[in-house]
């Protein structure tokens, strides 16, 4: 199950966030998203834990680290946001 993780402090590492989902089961990747012009964190992140039931235990914790408050809800691929929002699929 792929994460979405957001709201973070910008100071938030990737090996913040894995140590923090891997108390919950095995993570497999952790990206980051990173802006390209200053290289500073985003402030969000997409996490990939093989086992669902892991990443719902990850998904329903309370969320006090790494930033004092941040948000968790399953990724979703960019096409079923752009229809549910209803935005124009073109770009």
């Amino acid at each position: 199950m792929k994460l979405y993780v957001g709201n973070l402090a910008f100071e938030t590492t990737e090996n913040d966030l894995q140590d923090l989902f891997e108390k919950h089961g095995t993570v497999n990747e952790v990206h980051l998203m990173m802006d390209k012009m200053t290289g500073k964190s985003r402030g969000f992140a997409f996490i990939t834990m093989n086992d669902d039931t892991q990443a719902a235990a990850a998904k329903n914790t309370p969320k006090r680290a790494p930033a004092p408050v941040w948000r968790t809800r399953t990724a979703a691929p960019k096409r079923c946001l752009r229809a549910a929002s209803g935005a124009s699929s073109r770009l």
